[in-house]
């Protein structure tokens, strides 16, 4: 058997941002790279978004941190949005985009045009090492694999890859109920296509059934209270095979989640780099920290699952299943130093309470924890709570804290909202 060593580089750690607030995030917590889309031609036509002002913006920021920026431009394009996109191309040349991902074959004559480097996204189902070589062949310098492949076969990949040619797989994130996501569920159910950035989802929705003859009889499939979810896709986890992934020959880490929150970004980066990081300070002695995994399920809904890296899921409820209460909902993020009476302004994201015990997320640090003592409004007023969403507050707190710190409270009851999750 052809043995090839793993690569000599540092695995990458490539977080997503659907906005600035999520970029930044992504910068802080720790990732190499960000990807990220323009407001046309993504796969995430939901998600806010970069103007191209805020693409130049974005890339300035991450080439002076040492990091990169990759722009997806992975939707099916018509031939009239083919005329469109040759100017977009080259203004990300000349903001100086490190590459951009595509899955529309059509474009790579245009990038190469533009003079950008190019990522085959994981939408073309690249599952051998025939197809790598032939995209690397076309100019590519990495393949973003197909989400349905094991560890073993990727490895078999990189042994029959050249090194030139790099290898990116999702670690992390949402499922597709779809083969490599090529859905038409939502085309048909809305009219809104998700091969055109602009999926609504209806995986996630709720279904019941009826009899043929009997329109009228809904029968509900019995679950729980919140509902019946037949297609709803657990999360993807492998924060606990850093070292198997590593070895299987990977270069980049891809981390879902170009519609998700800054806090979601903040929480997966942080846990993910620290394992990463802990990998490469000692390999044979790497341990996983339990308390990275508590962190990632502090901030999902839907349980997690190791998708098909071991092999096809021997039965449906490896991978589909109801979702699951997170323990934590995202509070507030510090806006700023502390003050001359030793308090933190901060900006609520949910209810908080005097009593609450609240969560630190911070940067390069493990966890720290405080109760809430006292909460002041910028009128000088005191709160017993901050149930209003956004509103700028100023809290006490024994740690100190920075400002991009985010905090995290413990839920009581799934009653608390969700604003800025």
């Amino acid at each position: 058997m052809k043995t090839k060593p793993a690569p000599a580089k540092r695995v990458e750690l490539l977080a997503p941002a659907g906005n600035m607030e999520c970029f930044y995030a992504a910068l802080r917590y720790g990732a190499d790279a960000v990807y990220l889309a323009g407001k046309n031609f993504g796969l995430r036509a939901a998600a806010q978004n970069f103007t191209q002002a805020q693409l130049a913006h974005a890339v300035s920021q991450a080439h002076a941190r040492g990091k990169k920026i990759y722009v997806t431009v992975n939707a099916l394009l018509r031939s009239e949005e083919m005329a469109e996109i040759g100017g977009y191309l080259h203004a990300l040349k000349d903001m100086r985009a490190d590459a951009v991902i595509l899955s529309d074959p059509g474009m790579i004559g245009l990038v190469k045009d533009a003079g950008l480097e190019f990522h085959i996204s994981t939408q073309l189902s690249t599952m051998n090492d025939k197809c790598a070589c032939f995209w690397h062949t076309a100019g590519a310098k990495r393949v973003i694999l197909a989400r349905e492949l094991s560890l073993r076969e990727i490895a078999e990949i990189y042994r029959n890859t050249p090194e030139t040619l790099e290898l990116e797989a999702f670690v992390h994130g949402a499922m597709c109920v779809a083969y490599s996501g090529r859905c038409i569920l939502s085309s048909v159910f809305t009219g809104r296509s998700g091969n055109r950035g602009e999926c609504a989802q209806p995986c996630r929705w709720q279904y019941t059934l009826h009899e043929a003859g009997y329109p009228y009889d809904f029968l509900p499939i019995f679950e729980d209270a919140r509902g019946t979810y037949v297609l709803n896709s657990r999360d993807l986890m492998m924060i606990e095979h850093i070292p198997a992934l590593i070895r299987a020959g990977l270069s980049s880490f891809k981390i879902e989640g170009r519609m998700k929150s800054a806090y979601y970004v903040a929480s997966v980066v942080h846990a993910y780099r620290r394992a990463i990081d802990a990998y490469y300070a000692g390999p044979e002695e790497y341990v996983l920290d339990e308390r990275w995994v508590e962190e990632l399920k502090d901030c999902t809904t839907r349980g997690f699952c190791t998708g098909f890296y071991f092999g096809e899921p021997e039965k449906a409820s490896d991978i589909y299943r109801l979702p699951q209460e997170r323990a934590y909902n995202f509070c507030g993020i510090v806006r700023g130093d502390r003050d001359e009476n030793g308090m933190y302004l901060i900006e609520q994201r949910n209810k908080f309470s005097v009593g609450d015990r609240i969560m630190i997320l911070s940067p390069a640090q493990d966890q720290r924890a405080f109760t809430m003592e006292k909460i002041i409004d910028l009128e000088g007023n005191t709160r017993q709570s901050a149930p209003h969403p956004q509103e700028m507050l100023k809290i006490a707190c024994p740690c100190t804290l920075e400002p991009g710190d985010m905090l995290k409270v413990r839920q009581h009851d799934a009653s608390l909202d969700n604003i800025g999750l």
